[in-house]
């Protein structure tokens, strides 16, 4: 996707990665709707950054997706960008049903089934446009896993492969399909990342991200550099020791 001139909806970017990347679209000339569950952080948004819009949507209710969708699309017809943003991470423990049932149906509900409805009710209308994007968001622990987040790292994996899967089915099509493949960024996603010697500084994370996109509009996946460390390791032979690295430095999980 071009890094201007564009009409994204981001639902899930109230905080996080989802509200740095829809400011710095904001400031590089793209209309941007921001979409979010709770009113009073939509408000917050609104007031403190004038021009971006607001949707309340919640990615668990498909009437919700559906209502939303139809909102956005007869407030901004030129819409051609679906950030499907919206995501937990827990830590789980499988030794025990007690202790992951709950959490992992929470987070695939949250971490697919909310990106695929995104997608359903968008669809048509992006097919519609002449340049559209669906930019979804992946992780690197799609690809080696973190040992106390197993729901979380087949969530993302999912969303690989759907990325993948998606870009054949719509070949031909004016939709361009790109993963945006974070590392751990110090956000709140959980407890301690925030705070994580082991995360990228989220500023870092946006500014190149956006340096990228710039620098390749096309591209399939957008890898910041302290990615390629988790995206690569099977590819380079390293694997075993990449999930042993992982689960050593961090083991409670503050590692997306």
């Amino acid at each position: 996707m071009h890094i201007s001139g564009n009409t994204l909806f981001i639902p899930g970017a109230t905080s996080g990665i989802g509200l740095a990347l829809a400011l710095r679209f904001q400031e590089k000339g793209n209309t941007v709707i921001v979409g979010g569950r709770r009113e009073e952080l939509l408000a917050r948004i609104a007031a403190e950054h004038p021009g971006i819009d607001t949707q309340r949507i919640d990615t668990l209710d498909p009437a919700s997706i559906r209502a939303a969708s139809a909102e956005v699309l007869a407030r901004h017809p030129d819409l051609n960008v679906l950030v499907p943003m919206a995501g937990i991470m827990r830590a789980e423990n499988w030794r025990n049903p007690a202790g992951f049932l709950e959490s992992a149906e929470d987070v695939i509900a949250t971490n697919v089934l909310g990106p695929i409805r995104l997608i359903a009710e968008f669809i048509e209308h992006l097919q519609g446009r002449p340049d559209a994007t669906i930019l979804t968001v992946s992780s690197g622990l799609a690809f080696t896993p973190l040992r106390v987040t197993p729901s979380y790292n087949a969530s993302k994996a999912a969303i690989h492969l759907l990325t993948e899967s998606l870009r054949l089915q719509l070949k031909g099509t004016s939709v361009r399909l790109q993963e945006l493949v974070p590392p751990a960024v110090r956000t709140d996603l959980m407890p301690g990342h925030r705070e994580s010697a082991h995360a990228m500084p989220l500023d870092e994370f946006i500014d190149e991200v956006m340096a990228l996109l710039e620098a390749d509009p096309e591209a399939r996946e957008i890898l910041v550099e302290r990615v390629e460390f988790l995206r690569y390791s099977e590819v380079r032979g390293e694997f075993d020791q990449v999930v042993a690295a992982l689960d050593a430095a961090d083991p409670h999980g503050n590692a997306a």
